[in-house]
């Protein structure tokens, strides 16, 4: 079967709207894909201030920009259709909207981007609301990326995103306990650490939208006192399934940084080997026998040069090399697996796996509406 989808994704960097019209296909349950066209929309100063502090507003204003974003995306899709001339050419859309609030151990997590409003702007079906199923029972309702890393992106030991928050998935021996599919292993994914919004945070005082490339931190001196404060932060010893809401990934890192003294590149360079060492130390709790195993790593923070280079000198103690892939699946893997998402969801498949998120099964998650 081939499917037609457009994947919507917001993440937690604010850096803009994803949108990538993919080609799904599945023959004997393999699956492929092709990105045929993708864009990211930058959000306006006030798109990103009221998405970024959406969990502060009153329930009345809460409701209506849940609303007014949902128009947005339809709106956007709209256009991006019309662009690339894709009237009659897709099935569906798949939104996972913008997450502003994230509390699995209160069974609740929040998605903003009405899938309604979206279907009825686009006039086509909308699959969103993906994670709620998996916190209704019992689990974190993240990663939920790991299902393509499972479909789409099997040839990897481990598979990382830096986005706003790094999240690791790995496929290795030591997560055999829930081997499925004649002795496959299951897979275990979590959110490592807090990434590019802490970096970019630190970017913006320099009157940038981010350190590209790595050039600020580059510049830095490391601060091992710094390195060491950060690195005791009890979130890392917690053991897997786990996850970070934005407020808590902003929380663990930003308030030391932001009072600390030092200057601003120095905290750079600091902060960026903080990261890159607690990926490594992440990984090195579930390790491999190979040779030379492999991670792929997408998201914004593959473009920052300086983080890779301190991401390859941690894992090379670990025999573990980095690939980063052509810049279409860096940017746009998460809009991608969000359409595979659906595409599961449409077809009444599991597409949230509880060996990942710790809920008490797998399920099919996803709130459809025809449009």
């Amino acid at each position: 079967m081939v499917y037609k989808v457009i994947g919507l994704m917001s993440g937690s960097s604010l850096d803009g709207l994803d949108i990538a019209y993919v080609q799904l296909e599945e023959v004997r349950g393999q699956w492929s894909f092709e990105i045929l066209n993708a864009d990211c929309i930058t959000y306006s100063e006030k798109w990103a201030h009221d998405l970024r502090y959406a969990d502060t507003m009153h329930v009345g204003d809460f409701l209506k920009l849940h609303t007014a974003y949902g128009r947005y995306l339809g709106e956007k899709v709209n256009e991006f259709i019309q662009q690339n001339d894709l009237e009659h050419k897709l099935h569906f859309i798949a939104s996972h909207g913008h997450t502003v609030f994230h509390d699995p151990a209160g069974n609740t997590t929040g998605q903003i981007g009405d899938g309604a409003v979206i279907a009825a702007v686009t006039a086509l079906p909308v699959i969103s609301e993906l994670r709620a199923m998996d916190v209704a029972l019992g689990g974190q309702g993240a990663p939920i990326v790991p299902i393509g890393d499972k479909l789409l992106f099997g040839g990897y030991d481990y598979l990382l995103n830096i986005g706003g928050i790094a999240n690791v998935t790995v496929r290795s021996e030591s997560a055999q306990a829930g081997q499925a599919n004649g002795g496959a292993p299951a897979l275990v994914a979590f959110d490592v650490c807090a990434a590019n919004q802490v970096l970019n945070a630190l970017a913006e005082r320099e009157g940038k939208d981010m350190d590209e490339d790595g050039a600020i931190a580059r510049s830095g001196t490391l601060l091992p006192g710094m390195l060491d404060q950060l690195n005791e932060l009890a979130y890392y010893s917690q053991l897997p399934p786990k996850s970070l809401s934005n407020e808590d990934a902003r929380n663990m890192l930003l308030p030391t940084l932001l009072e600390s003294e030092n200057s601003n590149m120095d905290l750079l360079h600091t902060a960026t080997v903080h990261i890159a060492q607690q990926i490594a130390r992440a990984v090195a709790a579930h390790p491999h026998s190979k040779e030379q195993a492999s991670m792929l790593v997408t998201g914004g923070g593959a473009f920052n040069g300086f983080l890779v280079e301190q991401l390859n000198k941690e894992l090379a103690e670990l025999n573990i090399s980095v690939v980063v892939p052509d810049a279409q699946v860096v940017k746009f893997k998460e809009a991608l697996v969000m359409a595979l998402i659906g595409t599961l969801r449409w077809r009444e498949e599991i597409n949230v796996l509880s060996s990942v998120t710790g809920a008490s099964r797998d399920s099919v998650g996803g709130a459809l509406w025809i449009g």
